[in-house]
């Protein structure tokens, strides 16, 4: 029961992450920042939300399984995120999108938004049990 709680609980601030990350690039129009918002922020937003439910599901597995086996899950969870990143911007870049340097900029900040709070909810948990 305990487990599931944490889950939702980590869980929940991801949901939150997004949200407020989403209600950034919905007012990105009124305060003056639309030329840096790409027109498909909604789908790099989208898919960071994915990869982090995915990396999240894989961590639980690695930290609830075998604690010794921690560090691999995590080392997977990170290589996975690269490995599909790299997926995701070929084929967005593959198809010829307009402004493709806006699109890595929105890209990759949302990419350093998400890994911070990985390592930041991560850092929080190992905390606990030190």
């Amino acid at each position: 029961m305990l487990k599931r709680r944490n889950f939702v609980i980590k869980m929940l601030r991801i949901i939150l992450l997004t949200i407020a990350l989403g209600l950034l690039f919905y007012v990105a129009p009124e305060i003056g920042l639309s030329q840096y918002a790409h027109p498909q922020k909604w789908m790099i937003l989208a898919f960071f939300f994915a990869v982090s439910y995915l990396n999240h599901i894989l961590m639980q597995f690695g930290f609830a399984n075998n604690r010794d086996n921690f560090v691999k899950y995590y080392l997977g969870s990170i290589t996975s995120r690269m490995i599909l990143s790299l997926i995701f911007i070929g084929i967005f870049l593959y198809s010829n999108i307009p402004n493709p340097y806006i699109f890595l900029l929105n890209f990759f900040v949302l990419y350093l938004c998400y890994t911070g709070f990985e390592i930041f909810g991560l850092y929080r948990n190992l905390r606990h049990f030190s």
